[in-house]
Order: C-alpha cells, then sequence, then structure tokens
C-alpha cells in the first residue's frame, strides 16, 4: 500500500487501523479482543472489549503531532488526577513492561504511530447541547483541575509545550511557505494574530502558568447518572487560566450557557483576570487554530468544511479587528 495512505478511502484506512491495534494490544498482553473504531478524526480512537469483559479506550495518535515525551507528561497528569476524589478522569493503563505510552511502525502509512490506553467511561458525551447545570457542573471540574494542577510536577522525560506562541506548538499553516492563503486574507489574520499575542504576552507575564486541558468541550466531557468525567487530554499543555476557560466557551452558543460555565467555575474559585479584548482575542484564536488544522489536516471530511470554514472566519476576524482597535 502506498504512503498516500491517510488520501485513501476512510473504511480502508480504518481497517488497516484495526488491524494494528490488534497488534498495538499485545503490548498489553491482550489478543482475542472485539475492536470498534468509535472515532476517527484528529485521532483514531477505538473501544477495546476483552474476552474476560474489561473493557478499554486505545488512542493511535495518527493526526497529532505530539511526540513521546508529551505523550508520557499527558499520562502523567492524568494518573495524579485518578487519585483526587472529586475529579473523575480515565485511568491510563500501563503495558507488560509497565510503559504508559506505545509505539510501533504501521506498514500501510510506513509511519511511526504512538498509542496510549484508557480505562473506559461509560456515559454519553455531553456534545453540542449540554443542559445549563450540567454547564455549571463543566465549570465547576474545570475550576477543581485549576486548583490542582500548579502543585503537579512532570518527571524527567516528560515535556508539554507552552502555549505562549500563536499555533500552540503545532504547524504554522496559515503563515509560513505552507500556506495556501490569498495575500489579502493572510493580512488581515496575521494582523489578528499580532493583536492575539499581544494580549496572549500580557496574560503569561500577569497570571499563574500551569497544566491546562486546553481542548475543554462537549465532545471531551462524558455524562452519566448526574456526574461529569473528562477525557482526551491529548492537547493539554502550560497555559493560563483564561486560555483553558476561552476554548470551553468558544463551543457554547448563548449567553446564558456562558454565564452557567463561569457560575459554577466562580462556585470553586475566582475567575482569573483577563479583559473583555483579551478573551475576543483568544476566542478568536481558537477559531484561527482550527482553521490552521484545516489547512494540514489529512482527514477528508474535515478538508471538505475549509471553503466555507475561512469565509466566515473572515467575517470574524474583520469584526474582531473592528471591535478592539476603536
Amino acid at each position: 500500500m502506498s504512503n498516500n495512505f491517510f488520501d485513501q478511502d476512510v473504511k480502508v484506512q480504518t481497517d488497516s487501523l484495526t488491524l494494528f491495534a490488534h497488534e498495538i494490544l499485545k503490548k498489553y498482553g491482550i489478543s482475542g479482543a472485539e475492536i470498534e473504531c468509535i472515532n476517527f478524526e484528529f485521532n483514531a480512537t477505538f473501544a477495546v472489549s476483552t474476552e474476560s469483559g474489561q473493557k478499554y479506550a486505545l488512542r493511535l495518535n495518527i493526526n497529532s503531532t505530539r511526540v513521546a515525551s508529551n505523550i508520557l507528561a499527558e499520562t502523567q497528569w492524568v494518573r495524579s488526577l485518578v487519585r483526587i476524589p472529586a475529579i473523575n478522569v480515565p485511568a491510563p493503563i500501563a503495558t507488560l513492561d509497565d510503559q504508559f505510552v506505545v509505539s510501533a511502525l504501521h506498514q500501510d502509512s510506513g509511519q511511526m504511530i504512538y498509542g496510549v490506553m484508557y480505562s473506559w467511561l461509560e456515559g454519553e458525551e455531553l456534545g453540542d447541547e449540554p443542559t445549563l447545570d450540567q454547564l455549571r457542573t463543566v465549570g465547576r471540574a474545570m475550576a477543581l483541575l485549576h486548583e490542582y494542577s500548579p502543585n503537579f510536577t512532570l518527571t524527567d522525560g516528560a515535556e508539554l509545550p507552552t502555549f505562549n506562541d500563536f499555533f500552540w506548538g503545532t504547524q504554522d499553516y496559515l503563515f509560513s511557505s505552507k500556506s495556501t492563503l490569498i495575500a489579502k486574507d493572510r493580512e488581515l489574520i496575521e494582523k489578528a494574530r499580532d493583536l492575539i499575542m499581544m494580549y496572549t504576552d500580557e496574560l503569561h507575564a500577569t497570571s499563574a502558568v500551569h497544566i491546562i486541558h486546553a481542548d475543554f468541550h462537549g465532545w471531551n466531557l462524558m455524562w452519566r447518572d448526574d456526574q461529569l468525567s473528562i477525557f482526551d487530554f491529548d492537547d493539554c499543555g502550560y497555559g493560563v487560566e483564561a486560555q483553558d476557560i476561552a476554548v470551553a466557551l468558544y463551543y457554547l452558543d448563548t449567553p446564558e450557557q456562558d454565564a452557567a460555565l463561569l457560575d459554577g467555575y466562580k462556585s470553586i474559585r475566582p475567575l482569573p483576570i483577563y479583559s473583555e479584548n483579551a478573551m475576543k482575542a483568544l476566542l478568536l484564536q481558537r477559531r484561527l487554530l482550527l482553521l490552521n488544522y484545516l489547512f494540514e489536516t489529512k482527514n477528508a471530511e474535515h478538508k471538505e468544511m475549509l471553503p466555507a470554514y475561512l469565509e466566515k472566519t473572515i467575517e470574524r476576524v474583520s469584526t474582531f479587528l473592528t471591535d478592539v482597535t476603536q
């Protein structure tokens, strides 16, 4: 099979990666398991059901630029969070030789793929339409993470990016030689980038910097019996609390939803200090990071979203520049 593996039909890709997942599971001493691909977007996630009745979630990093030291750091942080009764997260699973990060060469793509396995979370993802009560719980959960994280330290060999650069450690497809933006759009986005970085620099100079989840939204949150669980820590890194809050707010649709999430946060601890314009900047940055992803992704479905997404993004950039420069 050619090295254009990720340009092929999705079924071809998932069938190949499912076979690959069976090979990866041998590192955990698991054979004969039922494996189902339950998410195939940024990365590939598989539900693993063993012959003994145990269930796990295996994530294969097919798009992520995260390296082994980053994934190790992720598992270290989550392992520490497992020990906090008020925070619900899945537990990282160790291999037979007590490793939490696995890797192997995927022959069909010619790519070295890293993976990590977690205990299974029962329930339903919050998705796009959480209730206000659920959002208050989300706010409380984020605040609890922010309470704990400043006291956590990674061990040697584990590293995470610091979110004081525009692309949060990912590759630049907007301004580099890889960019396909027309000059007019690129110039407009560059102006927005400069303002976003001005506010980011101010926040990082005046706020506590510690590990944040950095992808806190309804599809990374599980709900069961009025209990919230947090998963998908693949994007975690060192940032300020306002950046975590901005990501969560980005995916909400109404002022009432925003207020519910922030009220939940404030029931645990005060909100971090940030200006209205700084929050607008962080919200737009999230949009631009997603635009950057659409330019570089191998996911065919996501690629199709790019033209409409770019058009709407340019509208939002123009509005932002008008709002913050008046």
